[in-house]
């Protein structure tokens, strides 16, 4: 990852193609997640189309506010202007082409403007990513109009990849890679016989650097309720990437699943239908439809059974300043008797609780926290825990920590991606007595300003940020959640351990982003700025003290609750067009009107009219 957050593994250019509702543009934006502004060229035209409307409008809603949005108002040169005079330091995404394509269907020379984009997007100076229908797997009307449409598309697609130093293919929302730079396969994502075993492929052994430290085994020690047999996510092999195939080889852009946009989609409309008065479920809508997009199902199941996995490493020097690592220690003794805040809280909810000892962190301020092979080992072991979970039928993971110095450790790693300054991240270090230890603050904020000062003028890839001010337990939570994402399971966060690792695993894989959610920041500064950057708003808002991993727990039965009414609560009845006929009133018949006459002299019957000549009426004589 480069320093101005663009993953510099795809090149400058990148072309995102795929069918419609393929997951494409959410994958496009899910590469530019950690760029601190982007310039998003919509080039559809709206219209009055109500349902179109209503897809650029999430569209728009899931976009960060700092993203700025240009419309081209169906101007095909609109687009070639903002590619001509982009500047190196901006970030442009473009989506999509067909919108673009749409606009030139009745103008003359469209054949020559593909050229000209083309040469628009190999001279760009910016970082550039399009999106693109891929028009093979679109539906296409098979009209005059239609047939041109496909063509001009199809022509564009080739000119633009041909100028893209990257093309990925986003079906069903997984990516495949059909070139990146420097790469001589025309598919980088290797196949996998039919007959492969649905089992995770194990680890192999770590590197006998990365094992000279204790690492504790994990061990489950809250009886975990009994569970049902895995649902076919669960049970599905994670996918057909380089990580699975050759042993865990965990890099940057890795090709990880994205959320069912469609499921969200469809849950929000089962939202909008239910019977609820007021403000419905208010908040909690944002759980139904992120479990909704985790189980690809409009209306999603409560999750039933959860885990807790509970990091203890500790870390050295001024990192730790007011804080005991026999306190963490105790802390987790505790969670293992299921005593304490976390251990109550999940044998009260029948949540698993998993306890995973890692190496201890160097002093940061003088030295590296820990060394590659360390992290190498670490972010396989986490990677593993998520696969046991997902195996043994775990629904949803919850991260939680409880090492001496590991929010100062996340501070680092927060501050060290953001650019944040670090005084604004750490928090006031509250003593055993309750009383603010401004002098422990000060001792943390000097420890992370020195470590940064150390690394100062390098470029960190995730690995090596790891490494350097991290340590194992921040590498084993970013694995975690790198393998929960792999297995399309959900993970829950709430401190800062949980937010750096989710950076960290960003900048591995950044689909990852998109399978975390946020039960509560506690508004705790670190974890307030790294929610934000990741996109993942606080669900529930109860500010708990009790240490990271409490504030799920807290937020679990409101979670659990809301997916239970989302799936239960009845309809509206449906609108009707007018009132069943059994509802409306009977037509009274119509009295007949009575006209009496001499009873001596007969009615005469009503002549026939006839016309003259002149078109009078007459009397038929």
């Amino acid at each position: 990852m480069s320093h101005d957050g663009w993953p510099s593994h795809i090149g400058a250019r990148v072309l995102v193609l795929g069918g419609i509702r393929s997951g494409k543009s959410e994958f496009a934006e899910s590469l530019l997640s950690n760029a601190s502004s982007v310039r998003y060229i919509a080039t559809a035209v709206i219209g009055d189309d109500e349902a179109f409307a209503a897809r650029v409008a999430a569209h728009r809603r899931r976009r960060p506010q700092s993203w700025l949005t240009v419309p081209t108002e169906g101007d095909p040169a609109a687009l070639l202007g903002a590619l001509i005079e982009a500047l190196p330091d901006e970030t442009l995404l473009v989506d999509d082409l067909g919108g673009w394509a749409a606009a030139l269907l009745d103008a003359d020379g469209a054949d020559e403007r593909v050229r000209e984009l083309a040469d628009a997007v190999r001279g760009c100076r910016a970082r550039l990513v399009l999106v693109s229908p891929e028009v093979g797997l679109s539906v296409v009307p098979p009209t005059a109009a239609g047939v041109r449409f496909a063509d001009l598309v199809g022509l564009a697609n080739q000119a633009v990849a041909a100028a893209c130093d990257s093309v990925v293919l986003v079906v069903a929302g997984q990516p495949s890679w059909l070139r990146r730079p420097g790469a001589t396969d025309a598919l980088e994502t290797p196949e996998v016989p039919a007959t492969a075993p649905v089992t995770a492929v194990p680890a192999p052994a770590a590197p006998a650097a990365a094992l000279s430290a204790p690492v504790a085994s994990p061990e489950v020690v809250v009886p975990t309720p009994a569970v049902a047999a895995p649902s076919q996510a669960m049970q599905e092999r994670t996918q057909a990437l380089p990580i699975v195939a050759t042993g865990l080889v965990i890099q940057p852009g890795m090709d990880l699943p994205i959320p069912d946009s469609d499921a969200r989609d469809a849950a929000r409309d089962h939202l909008n239908l239910l019977d609820i008065a007021g403000s419905g479920l208010g908040r909690l809508a944002e759980v139904v439809l992120f479990a909704a997009g985790a189980q690809s199902r409009a209306v999603p199941a409560p999750w039933r059974t959860p885990r807790l996995v509970l990091l203890h490493g500790d870390h050295a020097g001024g990192l730790t300043a007011g804080q005991s690592p026999a306190r963490s220690a105790r802390t987790a003794d505790e969670a293992r008797r299921g005593e304490g805040p976390l251990g109550l809280l999940a044998g009260e909810y029948a949540v698993s609780l998993q306890v995973v000892g890692t190496a201890p962190a160097a002093p940061v301020e003088f030295e590296p926290a820990t060394t590659l092979d360390v992290v190498e080992g670490a972010l396989r072991q986490g990677w593993q825990l998520a696969d046991e979970a997902a195996d043994s039928g775990v629904d949803l993971l919850i991260l939680g920590s409880c090492g001496a110095g590991a929010e100062a450790a996340a501070a680092a790693i927060v501050s060290a991606v953001t650019g944040a300054e670090v005084p604004a991240l750490l928090a006031r270090v509250v003593g055993p007595d309750g009383s603010v230890d401004d002098t422990a603050w000060m001792d943390r904020c000097a420890a992370v300003r020195d470590a940064l000062h150390r690394v100062r003028g390098r470029v960190l890839n995730p690995k090596e940020m790891l490494a350097e001010l991290g340590g194992a337990d921040l590498a084993v939570a970013a694995g975690l959640i790198l393998g929960a994402t792999a297995r399309r399971t959900p993970v829950l966060v709430d401190g800062p351990v949980g937010v750096a690792a989710g950076l960290i695993a960003r900048d591995l894989g950044s689909p990852s982003r998109l399978w975390l959610a946020m039960a509560d920041h506690g508004r705790h500064p670190t974890t307030t700025l790294a929610a934000d950057v990741l996109g993942a708003p606080p669900l529930v808002d109860v500010q708990p003290g009790l240490g990271e991993g409490t504030a799920s727990l807290l937020a679990l039965p409101l979670m659990r609750s809301a997916l239970t009414l989302a799936a239960t609560l009845p309809a509206l009845p449906p609108v009707l067009d007018a009132p069943p006929e059994h509802l409306l009133e009977p037509e009274e018949p119509v009295a007949a009107v009575e006209v009496d006459h001499p009873t001596d002299e007969p009615v005469a019957a009503a002549e026939p009219e006839t016309e003259h000549a002149d078109g009078r009426p007459s009397q038929v004589e």
